[in-house]
């Protein structure tokens, strides 16, 4: 086991860096750059931090040098052998070679692209250029090295015994946490944490954690590197990226309604069983199902990750209902702004009304709230999204408002075209 709180105070970048292989990336990513390398490989597009916590001013907190230095190293990463005979030749999801060989002869040779990094208004504007497979495996190394350097910001003006402190306090927490969610009888749970982690010997620690307080009960980790390492299964699906930028690159407004859809006819040509789950919020749950095409319905499963999260099961259900479907062979997957009290909550309501799953996040693998003064660990909501297609803004409008993004024009035009109403505003935490 590492000695998380010696390392925090000996570090050295170059021992141990932020991100440390093209694998430290959610399994969902390679899933959609296989998709995106089949099917759009020469879109161009434009990613782009955005911090919703503006009260976070990370231009001020975070090293510029230190910024540069961690995101220049991840340009020189390639895949190791290992790595690359791990992706070849493992099972993925009951699958042998999940991963095309002419997929994965681009991917053992690619370097990530140059990035883009300014200063203002005490925000970094950090931008992605290029074309979509490459660009888009920026996403989550970003996001990691923002995470870590603000706080090993935090962190550097601790001493050793305060970080030994502070690290049995935090692993105290994550494993009452988990003794608690132990209880629940037929719990299926997995770490979806490697985006806004604490660190990633941090989100390390949470997995193995995981893996030995609940037993067959966790059934995976999102981060490849992670998964390789410690023999989980890599679990992951597909993200909103892929409806904002095939809906950007839509011809008119009829071309635009059935983009969404269009996606998925894409991922079922390379993907079925537990892989055939819907994200159905992009652009609304409600109205996406009520206009689905009937085969949809006989998908695995659906993800809820934005909006209140009983509605959008209950939706689901409701859904699957009405085209035949028996919801107790269907799959729900919770995954946004999960804490402990949420998913206890959330299992007693579902639990006998459909098979149900949870992605725990930044609230597993970032939780240090109230553990140092001012709250200067506590997470914050970071994201890193692609903001134009081929030269066309992306809009994502999601069922919590707050989380919606795009030119006003485009949010307007997106509204009327998929028909979205009134929504609730919720607030973003992580």
């Amino acid at each position: 086991m590492v000695d998380i709180a010696t390392r925090v105070h000996n570090h050295k970048w170059k021992i141990d860096p932020i991100v440390r292989s093209l694998i430290d990336t959610d399994f969902y990513k390679l899933l959609m750059c296989q998709s995106v390398f089949r099917n759009k490989r020469d879109t161009r597009v434009t990613f782009s931090l955005i911090n919703r916590s503006k009260h976070i001013k990370l231009a001020e907190l975070v090293d510029e040098g230190e910024l540069r230095e961690q995101l220049d190293h991840v340009r020189t990463l390639s895949l190791s052998r290992g790595e690359s005979t791990w992706l070849r030749g493992n099972t993925f999801y009951g699958k042998r070679q999940m991963f095309r060989p002419d997929f994965m002869e681009w991917f053992e040779n690619l370097r990530l692209p140059p990035y883009h990094l300014v200063r203002k208004d005490g925000q970094y504007e950090l931008t992605f250029e290029g074309t979509w497979p490459e660009v888009m495996l920026w996403e989550i190394p970003a996001l990691a090295i923002l995470m870590e350097l603000r706080s090993r910001a935090v962190l550097n003006t601790m001493g050793k015994f305060e970080l030994e402190v502070l690290y049995a306090r935090a692993k105290t927490k994550v494993w009452e946490k988990i003794q608690k969610l132990n209880e629940l009888p037929d719990l299926r749970l997995a770490d979806f944490g490697t985006r806004r982690r604490h660190s990633f010997l941090w989100q390390d620690w949470c997995a193995q954690a995981l893996s030995e307080g609940l037993g067959s009960k966790f059934v995976g980790t999102s981060n490849c590197k992670i998964a390789m390492k410690r023999d989980f299964e890599a679990v992951g699906t597909n993200a909103h990226e892929l409806p904002m930028v095939y809906s950007a690159l839509a011809a008119n407004d009829e071309e635009l309604a059935q983009a969404p859809y269009k996606v998925l006819e894409d991922w079922q040509e390379e993907h079925e069983g537990n892989l055939r789950i819907i994200l159905p919020d992009t652009y609304g749950t409600k109205g996406f199902l009520e206009r689905a095409p009937d085969w949809l319905a006989s998908w695995t499963g659906i993800r809820v990750d934005s909006g209140d999260p009983a509605t959008g099961a209950q939706t689901a259900i409701d859904w699957w209902k009405s085209n035949g479907e028996d919801p107790m062979k269907k799959l729900v997957i919770f995954s946004d702004g999960l804490n402990e009290e949420k998913i206890q909550k959330l299992y007693h309501q579902f639990a006998n009304q459909t098979r149900i799953s949870f992605g725990w996040g930044t609230l597993l693998t970032n939780d240090f709230i109230g553990l140092v003064k001012d709250d200067a660990l506590a997470p914050f909501s970071l994201v890193c999204k692609a903001i134009e297609a081929d030269g066309k803004p992306t809009v994502k409008l999601s069922d919590n408002p707050n989380k919606s993004m795009g030119p006003e024009k485009e949010v307007a035009r997106y509204k009327r075209v998929f028909k979205i109403g009134e929504q609730d505003k919720i607030d973003v935490v992580v």
